[in-house]
Order: C-alpha cells, then sequence, then structure tokens
C-alpha cells in the first residue's frame, strides 16, 4: 500500500455485535520460527496475515524452509531441525517488525553462517543493543551501526556459550531473543526479568517439546535439545481487541462481543486497567487452546474514572496504551502513567505522538519522561499525524466515537502490519470509517 493512506471517521456511533479480531502477532511470529527450526510439520490455524507476521515467513523461505500458505488463516511449515537452515542468497528484510529483528537475531547469532537483518526507515531508528550486547556476552558476533541500530550484519562463531542474564528492562523480546540463542549454546542459558513479560517463547518451546526450566521471574533452556513439529491455533490478538475494549467502552450504547481472544496472563493488562477505569468487561467460554487461555470477551460502554496506571500492569499492556490513552481523554478527571519510558522507542515515540495527537483534538495531555498525564474531557475534531505508526492510527480512528467533528488520520498504511482489514471489520461494528488512498 502507498504511503499516504487516510482514514476519514466521523463522529459518533455505537460499537454492536459479535467480531473476531485477527491472530495474535507474537504467537504468529513464534508459530513460523519453531515450525522451521522443528522436525516435521508444523499446521498453524488463526496465522495473522499481517505485513510483520509476513515478513518473519519471507525470511525462512529464503533460508530453504518449505512453507504452504498462508490461506485464510492456515500455514504449513516443513520444518527443516534446528540445524537445517540454508544460509539467504541476500538481506533477509523483516519491514517494520521489530519482533521479527529481535527474535531472529538471537536465533541467526548460532547458525554457522553468516547474514544481514534490515528494515524499513522506523525499524532501521529502533534500539537493537539491548539485545546484541547480551548476545555479544554469549559470543555472538553481531555488527549494528554506530548508533547501535539495524542493518544487522550477523557473522559465523564456532559455538556460543550460555550465559545467566539479568534484564535490566522488561521486554519479551530481549528475553526471547536470549532463549532462542540458548537453543545454540552450550550448556544452560538463564534470563531474569525486572516484571513479568508475555511467555509465548516459553509456551510455545513447550509446546514443541522443548525443555524450559521455569522459577519465579527466570526462564532457562539448555543447548542441543530439539524441536517436534505440532499444530498451533492462534488466537485472537488481544491488542489488536484492545481498540474495541476501549471503543465500547467510551461510546454510549455499544454492546460488543470479541470473540476467541487470548487470555495469556502476562498479556491481560489493558483489561486490569480498564477495570479500574469502570469498564463493563466480562468473560466468558474460557478454555485452554494449545497451552494459551482463551476467551469471549464481551464489553459495555460505561462511564470511565481516571485513574494511576499501577507499574506493574505497564509491561502486561505495554502496545495497548494507545488505545488506552483514548480511553483516558473520554474518562472523567486525570489519569497517570509512569514506568513506561519503552513506549518512547516503539514505532513512533508514542508518548509524544498520542499528546500532540489529543492536543489536537482539545485534550489536555502533558508528556514526561517515562509516560503521561491526560485530563479526560471533551474530545474535538482536527488531523492527526499518525507517523506511520499502526497503533497511533487506530487508536484515534476509534476516539471519533466520542469526538464532537471529524477526526482525519494521516500515514495509515502500516495499520496491515499488524490489524489487516481494520477499517471493514470497525464499519461493520458501527465506526463511521472511510479510507483513502
Amino acid at each position: 500500500m502507498s504511503a499516504n493512506v487516510r482514514f476519514h471517521v466521523r463522529p459518533g456511533g455505537a460499537l454492536r455485535g459479535r467480531l473476531r479480531v485477527p491472530g495474535d502477532k507474537s504467537i504468529s511470529h513464534r508459530s513460523i520460527m519453531l515450525g522451521a527450526l522443528a522436525e516435521g510439520v508444523t499446521e498453524v490455524s488463526g496465522f495473522l496475515e499481517g505485513e510483520d507476521s509476513l515478513a518473519t515467513l519471507r525470511a525462512f523461505r529464503q533460508m530453504g524452509v518449505e512453507i504452504d500458505g498462508p490461506t485464510e488463516g492456515r500455514v504449513t511449515i516443513r520444518g527443516v531441525g534446528l540445524r537445517g537452515l540454508r544460509p539467504p542468497a541476500g538481506p533477509l528484510d523483516l519491514g517494520n517488525s521489530g519482533t521479527s529483528m529481535r527474535l531472529m537475531a538471537g536465533l541467526m547469532a548460532g547458525q554457522g553462517f553468516g547474514c544481514t537483518l534490515i528494515g524499513d526507515a522506523s525499524l532501521s531508528g529502533r534500539p537493537m543493543r539491548r539485545v546484541t550486547d547480551p548476545l555479544a556476552s554469549m559470543g555472538a558476533h553481531i555488527e549494528a551501526t554506530e548508533r547501535g541500530t539495524a542493518p544487522l550484519r550477523i557473522h559465523p562463531v564456532p559455538g556460543l556459550t550460555g550465559i545467566r542474564y539479568e534484564m535490566p528492562v522488561a521486554s519479551a523480546q530481549v528475553k526471547s531473543s536470549l532463549l532462542l540463542a540458548g537453543l545454540y549454546a552450550q550448556g544452560e542459558t538463564c534470563v531474569t526479568e525486572p516484571a513479568p513479560t508475555r511467555d509465548h517463547t516459553e509456551r510455545m518451546l513447550a509446546g514443541f517439546g522443548y525443555a524450559v526450566r521455569r522459577e519465579g521471574n527466570r526462564a532457562c533452556v539448555r543447548g542441543g535439545g530439539r524441536l517436534t513439529g505440532c499444530a498451533i491455533d492462534v488466537p485472537a490478538d488481544i491488542s489488536s481487541a484492545a481498540f474495541f475494549l476501549v471503543g465500547a467502552s467510551i461510546a454510549p450504547g455499544s454492546d460488543l462481543v470479541l470473540e476467541h481472544v487470548g487470555l495469556n496472563p502476562t498479556r491481560t493488562g489493558v483489561l486490569a486497567i480498564l477495570r479500574q477505569m469502570g469498564a463493563d468487561i466480562v468473560v466468558t467460554n474460557e478454555r485452554d487452546v494449545g497451552g494459551e487461555p482463551v476467551g469471549d470477551l464481551r464489553v459495555r460502554a460505561a462511564p470511565l474514572r481516571g485513574i494511576r496506571i499501577p507499574e506493574d500492569q505497564v509491561p502486561l499492556a505495554i502496545d495497548e496504551f494507545p488505545a488506552l490513552f483514548v480511553a483516558a481523554a473520554c474518562a472523567e478527571g486525570e489519569t497517570l502513567l509512569t514506568g513506561a519510558e519503552e513506549l518512547r522507542v516503539k514505532e513512533s515515540d508514542r508518548i509524544q505522538v498520542m499528546a500532540d495527537g489529543l492536543a489536537t483534538l482539545g485534550v489536555a495531555a502533558r508528556p514526561t519522561p517515562d509516560g503521561i498525564v491526560i485530563s479526560g474531557g471533551a474530545i474535538g475534531g482536527g488531523r492527526i499525524a499518525s507517523h506511520g505508526d499502526h497503533r497511533i492510527a487506530m487508536s484515534f480512528a476509534i476516539a471519533a466515537l466520542r469526538a464532537g467533528a471529524a477526526i482525519a488520520i494521516d500515514d495509515c498504511a502500516n495499520v496491515d502490519t499488524s490489524f489487516p482489514g481494520f477499517a471493514v471489520l470497525a464499519a461493520g461494528a458501527g465506526l463511521d470509517i472511510r479510507v483513502e488512498g
């Protein structure tokens, strides 16, 4: 899609009915990576056909893995085993996907052949030392730019050695990168995190038959095991559901059911925060699908109040904050977020970009180094710069449900990285949205 895709959203409306948002992005990435390294066939259903996950899929095809699909969310991966990848003919282009680049850095560090990881302008500005430094202490040889950004040139090394690493900042991507490198390392690799982060890698490694030792906030793997192909049913992405959870909470008359949503406890911060603000969200039909808890979420409109967001919930809702900022703008009183400096190094500086956008709509929003203070009130209309950040674009589209005038959002092409078909699904539920370009 061209970069000048624009959303035009008319004010008002309510969200009603039942819908299933696309598959979880984190699990979709990992299903390709581990399926490729497994022995035997892995069948995936519910795969997210967004640009980010497709970038991961293409990278493994470049390294000789046979992958059929995706066709209506179904993917068949014929695994080559942990040592079966072949050197790619050229650089692996990971587009806009930070997850792909950070996880692949760990996975490729122990392959015994060289490769280069590249990405688009946004990804090439994101910090990579957080993974390359600990990987270097395992014996990896990875060259980055002077600023510690992509392209990452990974050179072959004789072998990696397991380490015990205490992460300075909670990050599922760093943890996963080191655990994946640990599959190729001599001895045991242990990662300790300062706060819980999403644990899809640990759950999925176990699902592929690879032993993972978990003690409290530490996860460990031993090198030299093997992965066995399996079936994976990817639940709907709670990060994509978040836009509709917020939209139905703030739009009077809304009553919406979101089906088959992943409820991994390391991802449900958005539910805890919205409920603390007074949201009416009920979980039904809870079940376990391939080691991941899943359920249906019914959300009805409710008056929200501003809160101080608990810092222990921040890593559990890190991707959902753009949507939560819209909830805060519609809440009575003040919402205070601290401990979220990670938001400044996402696809955009999400603290500053959201603060600027909310200010455009007449909402008092004051950014701080590690968070934001938002005073709820009336939302006006205006033109928003999304800075090519998919979550910013979708958040401001949802804000129109409570706006006094139309909202136009520029640079929305990247919505397809995580949520292909967002505008169509949102329109079907009751959002008055039009896509241009």
